[in-house]
């Protein structure tokens, strides 16, 4: 769906941030930028539009201001037409397009010239979205989402909340890089906890109700879910399917665990989206993205959603909650 954030938007998204009529640009001189966005996820996505808020106020603390110095128009495919809404924003001409996860390829195909600053992306160099984290090169740069010896904490966290747990479905999507990486990283790590692994693809409702359907024939499982774009869309599928199935499950991210997820282990994505928006500052101002190199997470964050642990009959251990960031009763 297309957006493009208007006066009241804006007013709604920063606060009520003060924005100028187009008619003040002209009297006060100042040169109006344009900066495009592409998600990954559908604009009704309550945790994107957090991150997409998050953005904005820190543009705005910087000193960009949407109906003043700054436009801004979003695009939200939600996984399916990345590659049209990608060409529609570069036919508009911005100065710089933020780009969520999995939608840079289709911006990179578009445009070789415009800068693309990018979010939550998984394994840039392996991806090629990037020729190197110090020295992306070309026109993109940004932050990568995790490091793939991150599986060996989640297989780490899921024996810890769930000792019993003696064989894992673990949902990655086969078609990326990522998806083998964080496998291969599970998989490094899975005879240290004497954990039978079993891979489930991720491309569609249907096709992650019949892999974990078919792991449900025997007992003792649990599950972890990988980073991906497809589990991001397909979460509520993927959470409803682990409630009805009674299995303990590790995600890669807290919107997992706020929404009805057990356990949560990842970076502060609302972070990133921050720290981007000094990425895009810095490039408005004339830096080029191929001299800005790659930044890992910062932050991480663990979430327990104590309701769910409770419905799974499971006891979450002290030391553990009194490491989590966040306990959702």
């Amino acid at each position: 769906m297309t957006v493009t954030i208007g006066r009241r938007e804006l007013l709604a998204a920063l606060g009520g941030a003060a924005a100028w009529p187009l008619a003040a640009r002209a009297e006060q001189g100042e040169r109006v930028r344009r900066v495009g966005v592409l998600m990954s996820t559908a604009e009704d996505d309550g945790a994107s539009k957090e991150r997409i808020d998050a953005f904005l106020q820190e543009l705005a603390r910087i000193g960009w201001t949407v109906g003043r110095n700054l436009q801004v128009d979003i695009r939200w495919p939600a996984g399916d037409a990345d590659r049209r809404y990608a060409a529609e924003l570069v036919a508009l001409a911005p100065d710089v397009v933020l780009a969520m996860g999995a939608t840079v390829g289709s911006l990179q195909q578009a445009t070789r010239s415009v800068p693309i600053v990018f979010t939550i992306a998984a394994d840039p160099v392996g991806g090629g979205l990037v020729e190197s984290l110090a020295r992306p090169g070309a026109n993109t740069t940004g932050f990568a989402s995790f490091e793939y010896s991150m599986g060996g904490k989640w297989l780490e966290l899921l024996r810890e909340i769930a000792p019993g747990v003696k064989r894992i479905a673990v949902l990655r999507d086969p078609t990326v890089a990522s998806g083998s990486g964080q496998f291969g990283a599970i998989q490094s790590v899975a005879p240290m906890f004497a954990a039978e692994l079993t891979a489930i693809g991720v491309r569609t409702p249907e096709e992650i109700e019949r892999g974990l359907t078919a792991f449900m024939r025997a007992s003792s499982g649990g599950l972890i879910v990988t980073g991906s774009a497809q589990a991001v869309i397909h979460r509520q599928s993927i959470i409803k399917l682990a409630e009805s199935h009674k299995l303990p499950a590790v995600y890669f991210q807290r919107m997992f665990a706020k929404e009805g997820g057990l356990i949560s282990y990842g970076p502060d994505f609302l972070d990133q989206f921050r720290r981007a928006a000094g990425y895009v500052d810095r490039i408005l101002k004339g830096e080029k993205p191929a001299d800005l190199p790659v930044q890992a997470p910062t932050k991480y964050e663990v979430a327990i959603n104590l309701k769910t642990a409770k419905a799974l009959g499971l006891e979450v251990p002290s030391t553990l909650l009194a490491r989590a960031d966040e306990v959702i009763e």
